[in-house]
Order: structure tokens, then C-alpha cells, then sequence
């Protein structure tokens, strides 16, 4: 397995309503678990993890592509190059625009520290949409997340003021290979369309993962989820959003839940539909992250005798149980 040290996911709630204060302390009920684990830490399925340890995901399936309507009319539209980097249809628009009222209306937008997106144009127009700033005005002295009808859209420039960052990762992209609708142009066309997304951690412009011939197996997009998730322990970052694909949530999420509840974990590994967002909290239960907590407090200050009265009791039996 790629990761072995365990990380676990607790699923905060179905969305789109949004996880309360208590879930965000990682005291769920509902533990979302790593396959290689076989128990439970309660019989009641419940775990409690240091907040330090757990970061908060905002998991989002792009809205409607054009790729989506052609390919359930017929599955081989799939294999088409006029679906190449498919983008956002108006109907998918309107799932962005509904689900960036949901996200304003719930708190979320303020919560958020950064946007994680897949380099394909569907992603970034749904990213973008949904969590980046208002309409970009002329004389705003920052770059547009997007510019103005990028993907023959229709749409305003998107700014970036009062946004989180945004960064492009392909660790997190659909499934490689075959369909042309899943194949990214040159990062060079994106930083033009995208202004304000950082490229950075991709290393070549051309999209060389994508191979014409040779589809991605389903194991090796879990693999490569499983290596995403890992990653995440290298963002100091706490409540983040990540903006990706059905076949690549389906395939990473489903090496979770395994010894929860069986609508535990049907709540987690059933397909996204477009434009759907879930919240979970993902722990770090084997050290992978090195954060210190933010919010802990060592006591003893200024110090003095504290010896607890059950460790008395341990320390001096003869004396009988301690009060």
C-alpha cells in the first residue's frame, strides 16, 4: 500500500450543510478509516484525535462539462478530440453560481485557507468560481483568477482580492489517458486564462501523463489519491478546498470506511454529482505532519504541586483510596 501510516477520514457531514464546531474538533462519531485497519477504537465506532492532527477538506466535483452531456448520450463522445479539456456548459455555470451562494451563506468562504485544483479547465473554472473574489474591476491592483470569457464562457473576469491562494496540483486530476476530454493543454495557455492560479509545482508545460492509447486503471488512480492525501501533511494549511474529478474522489475514497458501518461507508464512496461539495476531517495518526497545536496549553504556570489523587492512590496504597 502507498500510504502505511495510516491516516483516517472522518466524514463531517453530507453536503451541503456545512460541518459543525463539534465535528471540527475530530470527535465524530462516524470514523472514516484506512482499509489496513481492522478495529474499531470504541465499540461504538468512535475515535478522538489531537486537533493538531487533523485537517478539515472540502472535497468538490466540477460542475457540469460539456464532456458529461456528450458522453451520457454516448459513451464513445468520450473518445472525441472536440471534447478536448472540456469546459463548463451555462447549466454548469449555474450549479457554480449556486454553489458559491451556499458556500457565502454558510461561513465557509471565510474559513477557507487554500483552493487545490486540478490543471483541466472544467476544475479551474468551477474553482474559481465558486471560491475566488467578486467580479474583476479595472483599476484592482491584483491579477484575475480568470479572465474575461475564458472557454468561450461568457463569463466576467473572476478577481482575486479577498481569495484564498489558489494552486494547480495534478496529483489530483481524472483519470489519465484515452479520453481527450481528460487531457490538459500547456500550462503557458493556463497562466493566460488563469492569472492568479499558481502553476508552480507543475513541472512541464506540455501535459505529458496523458498517453493516447493507455488508460489509467482504476488501483493506480486510488494509489495516486492515496499519495495526494499524503501530501497534504506537507500544507500548513488547515481547512482547505479541493476542486477535482468523480472517478478520482470515487477511487481514493473508496480505500476508506472499510470497518465502519456500512452507511458510513456509503456516505463516503458513492460518485459526486457535479458541483457537489462533502466536507471531511482527515487525521494524521501516524506523525506524518509536524505541526505543534496552536491551542494547547502546558498548565503548570507559574508552577506547583499537582499530583492527581487516582495516581496517589497508585503511588501509596497503604494509604488507602486517596479523595
Amino acid at each position: 500500500m502507498l500510504i502505511t501510516r495510516n491516516p483516517v477520514l472522518l466524514n463531517s457531514t453530507f453536503v451541503p450543510t456545512l460541518i459543525s464546531d463539534s465535528e471540527h474538533r475530530c470527535a465524530s462519531p462516524r470514523s472514516l478509516c484506512f482499509s489496513s485497519r481492522t478495529d474499531m477504537d470504541t465499540a461504538a465506532g468512535q475515535s478522538l484525535y489531537p486537533l493538531h492532527r487533523c485537517k478539515t477538506l472540502h472535497l468538490v466535483r466540477h460542475a457540469q462539462g460539456f464532456h458529461n452531456v456528450e458522453g451520457e448520450k454516448n459513451f464513445e463522445a468520450y473518445k472525441s478530440y472536440d471534447l478536448f479539456d472540456a469546459n463548463l456548459t451555462p447549466l454548469g455555470w449555474k450549479q457554480v453560481d449556486n454553489l458559491r451562494q451556499h458556500v457565502k451563506a454558510s461561513g465557509l468562504s471565510k474559513r477557507i485557507e487554500l483552493v487545490i485544483v486540478s490543471p483541466l479547465l472544467r476544475t479551474m473554472q468551477t474553482a474559481v468560481g465558486v471560491f475566488g473574489g467578486q467580479p474583476y474591476t479595472d483599476g484592482i491592483n491584483v491579477p484575475p483568477l480568470m479572465n474575461d470569457n475564458v472557454g468561450d464562457s461568457g463569463r466576467p473576469a473572476i478577481s482575486s482580492l479577498n481569495a484564498p491562494p489558489f494552486i494547480a496540483v495534478e496529483l489530483c486530476r481524472e483519470h489519465l489517458g484515452v479520453h481527450p476530454c481528460d487531457k490538459r493543454r500547456n500550462i503557458t495557455d493556463y497562466r493566460h486564462m488563469f492569472p492568479a492560479i499558481d502553476f508552480s509545482l507543475i513541472e512541464n508545460d506540455e501535459d505529458i501523463l496523458w498517453k493516447p492509447d493507455i488508460r489509467e486503471k482504476n488501483e493506480e488512480v486510488a494509489a495516486r489519491g492515496l499519495k495526494f492525501l499524503e501530501w497534504l501533511w506537507t500544507r500548513k494549511e488547515k481547512e482547505i478546498a479541493v476542486v477535482t474529478h468523480s472517478g478520482f474522489l470515487f477511487h481514493s475514497l473508496s480505500a476508506f470506511g472499510n470497518d465502519c458501518h456500512p452507511n458510513v461507508k456509503n456516505e463516503i464512496c458513492t460518485h459526486f454529482a457535479n458541483c457537489e461539495l462533502r466536507s471531511m476531517v482527515i487525521i494524521d495518526r501516524g506523525m506524518i505532519g509536524s505541526d505543534e497545536s496552536s491551542t494547547n496549553y502546558p498548565g503548570k504556570v507559574p508552577y506547583g504541586l499537582d499530583l492527581p489523587s487516582d495516581v496517589a492512590d497508585q503511588k501509596h496504597p497503604e494509604n488507602g483510596q486517596a479523595n
